[in-house]
């Protein structure tokens, strides 16, 4: 049978879609991106009201289009908001995140006795780290490579430790020879990502850099990236250790949130605008070539206009590299959905837009400083005009032309001038 993968939401959720893949593989499922499907299999995010209104399109869409399929919802939805998500009849088997591993069993279920599947267990205090490993990824350069779950934090906004339960970390052991699997089936860069990355060991006696130490550490893999990672656990130690690791890639994506310290305070933050400040500017002493990306929410409940033009002057500042812009959502069950002084929609859009145009600026006066600056790229993919595209080391993308073959290889690059597509146009020495 046919299975086609419908991923929302975050580099996590990607991950378990691969592992889902290769665990339904060896039970005689074939994964396909294109043609029709026996199986449709929504991997949901919940972390937006927009991502729970994708969710549920997509689950409609697919049993409409394919009223004769299989369609499976699991992920983060689920397991946030089970009673919604058993009110969406079109769903034939609903898992959550905590029990996706059941997946093919839950098939085998519903075809062999055709009532629906409904199992969304819950997390619960000392689970450990769960979930199955993976051989390969999707993208053949570069693997991600899950080695954390969960969140002890509670940000007033967020209902991400409802739906991934509490830090758990996956044992070096195990995590050692996924990156060993994944440089023998020839990928060069692998990207370690988790719910709160750097809490990774909390629980069990180790700190974040010796997963990176591990991956690191492995023969075939030349470059090592990190996902979101939370201010306050970059500590001068912790940057001491990292700076170490000579294949960590030196682009730092640090979740930031907003720069004005009364919003952070309402958030939950465990930091003020001033030390993240002085993280950046350790990282940007410790990396050559540093980068820095982050997050940023605007309209939160209770932010004032003035608040808001603190938050823009912070990321003028910082001169961030790239800011992922949202507006603030209310998600049920979180403390911030009791607040007062909730924005007006309208009002969200237009500090969306500002902070937008403040942050494409900033890009592309980045880009343009690269001129003339020769880079070490990483090929990816072609693009359709006969581009060979991919990444530096600090992740500007660049695209070169070249005679040869050169995906999935590494070469020398000139950056020559700047594209409109958001990246560099770089000629390879």
């Amino acid at each position: 049978m046919k299975v086609k993968f419908y991923t929302l939401g975050c580099k996590v959720n990607q991950y378990e879609s691969q592992a889902i893949s290769e665990a339904l593989a060896k039970r005689g499922y074939e994964t396909v991106t294109d043609g029709n499907a026996d199986i449709f299999i929504v991997n949901s995010c919940t972390v937006t009201a927009s991502a729970d209104q994708k969710t549920r399109q997509a689950v409609r869409r697919f049993k409409r289009n394919n009223p004769d399929s299989i369609v499976v919802l699991t992920g983060c939805m689920p397991q946030a908001y089970p009673e919604k998500s058993k009110e969406l009849i079109e769903a034939d088997i609903v898992l959550g995140n905590r029990n996706n591993e059941e997946i093919a069993n839950a098939i085998e279920q519903f075809l062999k006795y055709g009532s629906r599947v409904f199992e969304v267990k819950e997390h619960k205090k000392g689970d450990g780290f769960s979930g199955n490993t993976i051989s390969r990824f999707e993208e053949r350069t570069r693997a991600y490579i899950k080695i954390q779950d969960g969140c002890n934090r509670f940000c007033s906004y967020c209902i991400i430790p409802y739906s991934r339960g509490r830090v758990r970390s996956k044992p070096l052991s195990e995590l050692k020879e996924e990156l060993k699997r994944l440089a023998a089936n020839g990928y060069k860069e692998v990207v370690l990502v988790g719910i709160n990355l750097s809490s990774y060991g909390s629980d069990i006696g180790l700190t974040f850099p010796d997963a990176v130490k591990a991956a690191n550490d492995t023969e075939g893999i030349e470059r090592v990236r990190l996902g979101s990672l939370e201010p306050d656990h970059l500590t001068d130690e912790v940057i001491e250790k990292l700076a170490e690791c000579e294949k960590l890639c030196p682009q730092f994506h640090i979740s930031l949130q907003s720069g004005c310290d009364n919003t952070l305070k309402a958030m939950n933050r465990h930091y003020t605008a001033d030390e993240y400040r002085q993280i950046c500017r350790k990282l940007r002493e410790s990396f050559k070539d540093c980068t820095l990306t982050t997050d940023v929410m605007v309209g939160f409940a209770g932010e004032s206009e003035e608040d808001f033009r603190e938050s823009l002057d912070f990321v003028k500042e910082i001169a961030f590299e790239k800011v992922h812009i949202f507006p603030y959502s209310v998600r049920k069950g979180t403390k911030a959905e009791a607040f007062g002084g909730h924005i007006d929609k309208k009002v969200k859009e237009e500090r969306s837009r500002i902070m937008s145009q403040t942050a494409e600026k900033i890009r592309l006066d980045f880009f343009r400083s690269q001129i003339g600056k020769k880079h070490q790229v990483l090929f990816e993919t072609t693009d359709k005009d006969g581009y060979f595209c991919g990444h530096t080391a600090n992740y500007i993308p660049v695209k070169a032309r070249f005679s040869g073959e050169m995906c999935h290889k590494t070469a020398t690059v000139i950056i020559r001038e700047v594209s409109t597509d958001d990246c560099c146009i770089g000629e390879i020495v």
